[in-house]
């Protein structure tokens, strides 16, 4: 087993959060120390904690589009790595919508797996907790603004909304981000995962 495996393997079987998820642990990641692309999102919907495959919803779909990508590429983890913020389903607030990713994952297994993912050439970060974490100081003051700003963070990071239908609204308000930004992600994606970017 590479180190790498092994890593995933206790990754999988973590449980440090067990109290605190109404549903349970399942750890939901992907990757290969070849994966030149790392997309790090919020945390596993309902959906995805049930069939453990991540960005297996509405919101996955839409994501794949905007990278045009199809499923057979997306979850080609020689050359995707997939780890959110949040490794397991949170569950979901009275109030609509999940609740945020759990603290404690990012700061306990981002760092060995961001160091075992040595072939990343690009991350995509995905909303606000992502790049809270990634951009620290450097993000503006709303996650608007931040991927509004995207020319400031490469070539190693590009900031995106969450892909979730509930942002649907925010799209409609923002059509620069489908006008001028989608294309450029799809070139860079498609420049990463070819070995060029």
């Amino acid at each position: 087993m590479s180190d790498l495996a092994a890593l995933f393997a206790e990754v999988r079987a973590c449980a440090r959060c067990a109290g605190a998820l109404p549903h349970g642990c399942r750890p939901v990641l992907r990757g290969a120390a070849s994966a030149r692309l790392l997309i790090v999102g919020q945390a596993p919907g309902a959906r995805v904690h049930a069939s453990g495959i991540p960005w297996n919803d509405p919101s996955g779909d839409r994501l794949r589009a905007w990278l045009a990508l199809g499923r057979e590429g997306f979850y080609d983890e020689s050359r995707i790595a997939i780890v959110p913020m949040g490794l397991c389903y949170p569950g979901t607030s009275p109030k609509g919508g999940d609740y945020p990713p759990r603290p404690e994952c990012a700061p306990l297994w981002h760092p060995p797996l961001l160091a075992a993912l040595t072939g990343v050439r690009l991350t995509l970060l995905v909303g606000q907790y992502a790049q809270a974490r990634y951009l620290g100081a450097r993000r503006k003051a709303t996650m608007t603004d931040t991927v509004a700003a995207w020319r400031d963070y490469g070539p190693e990071f590009l900031p995106l909304p969450h892909p979730s239908w509930r942002n649907s609204g925010w799209l409609a308000k923002n059509p620069w981000f489908e006008a001028e930004l989608v294309p450029v992600l799809r070139a860079r994606v498609a420049a990463v995962l070819e070995g060029a970017g």
